[in-house]
Formats: C-alpha cells, sequence, structure tokens
C-alpha cells in the first residue's frame, strides 16, 4: 500500500495563508487534547476537520481503514460521498444552503419541472440540493482529509482498477486509514 502525500501542502495563494509543516507524530502519547491542539494549529477548519477524522475513524472502527466503499444500508457508496452525506445536517441552517434551495427552486420552475404536487415537488428540489452540495462537499473532505495527512493523523492512498496506487484517476477511489495514535486516542480501536 503506497500513501499519497498530501495534496495541498503548499499554500497556492488562492487565499489562504500557508500553514507551517510539522513532524507528523509529536514525541509522547497522545491524547484527545493533544488531537485537538494539532488540529487547531495545522488546519484552516479545525473543528470540520475533527468531524471528519470523528467519522473517518467511525466507518472504519474494525480495521481503521475507510473506503473506498462504505456500506450503507444495502448499498456501497464512496467514502468521500458517504463523508459528505453525513456531514449534510451540519450545514442545514447554512444561508449559503439556502440560497442553493432557492436557486434550484426558480431554476426547475423557469424550466417548468417542478412537479405540482408539493411533497413531489420539495423532493425534486432536495434530490437536486443534495447533489449539488455533495459535489461542492467532496472538494470539502478532501481539503479536510488533506489537513489530516499533514497533520500526521490520517494517511491516504486510492485502490482500484488493477492496482493501488499514491494517485488518484484511472478509476480509483480514495481509502482514508486513521493512524493508530489518532484511533487510542478517539478511542475508537
Amino acid at each position: 500500500m503506497m500513501t499519497q502525500p498530501d495534496l495541498f501542502a503548499a499554500a497556492t495563494g488562492q487565499g489562504r495563508a500557508p500553514v507551517p509543516a510539522e513532524p507528523a507524530a509529536a514525541p509522547g502519547p497522545v491524547d484527545l487534547r493533544a488531537i485537538l491542539e494539532r488540529l487547531a494549529r495545522m488546519c484552516e477548519r479545525p473543528r470540520y476537520s475533527f468531524m471528519v477524522l470523528n467519522l473517518i475513524a467511525q466507518a472504519g472502527a474494525g480495521t481503521g481503514s475507510a473506503g473506498p466503499y462504505v456500506r450503507e444500508g444495502g448499498r456501497h457508496v464512496p467514502v468521500r460521498d458517504w463523508l459528505c452525506d453525513a456531514l449534510l445536517p451540519v450545514g442545514a441552517r447554512d444561508p449559503r444552503r439556502r440560497a442553493i434551495e432557492g436557486r434550484v427552486r426558480r431554476e426547475l420552475a423557469c424550466a417548468r419541472t417542478l412537479p405540482a404536487d408539493p411533497a413531489q415537488a420539495e423532493q425534486v428540489v432536495e434530490d437536486e440540493v443534495r447533489r449539488r452540495v455533495r459535489q461542492s462537499g467532496r472538494t470539502n473532505v478532501s481539503r479536510a482529509v488533506s489537513e489530516l495527512v499533514r497533520a500526521g493523523l490520517v494517511r491516504r492512498h486510492y485502490q482500484g482498477y488493477r492496482v493501488d496506487h499514491e494517485n488518484r484517476g484511472a478509476q480509483r477511489q480514495a481509502v482514508y486509514t486513521i493512524t493508530e495514535e489518532a484511533r487510542a486516542a478517539l478511542g475508537a480501536g
């Protein structure tokens, strides 16, 4: 298994200040407080990164490894989509989400594809909003995982068609593995 180095190691000048590189593991035992301090120091959005870390720990409870698919009910969902869906309730009251709902409703009404039944119309709007939010949420999850990789709490590789590889593409899906120190601190092991 090969792991991918951080995709966002150097800031690209897109409004983000560079985050100083730190050693992956701090000396001594790591507890929850130490993980929170590390996330606060190394992550642009430490609370979001902590939620992603907890969800990865939950999805990989038995092995510490989540992905490339997570079983949800009777189906298999790519791990990034599963993480996005799990984080959807957090942004339900966000003004940006409400703006997306309004835009979707207007677009569907202008295209005359909104059902006349109010319950069906709400479901169509909700499905389209979920699709759009998931699309942007995948980027947010990837960024948070990159910060977790940089913090030394998660390892990432890509698994899929033919061989595992450190780079994505060629029908490969992400696999996130929580480190032993993070598992111990979170009580996930």
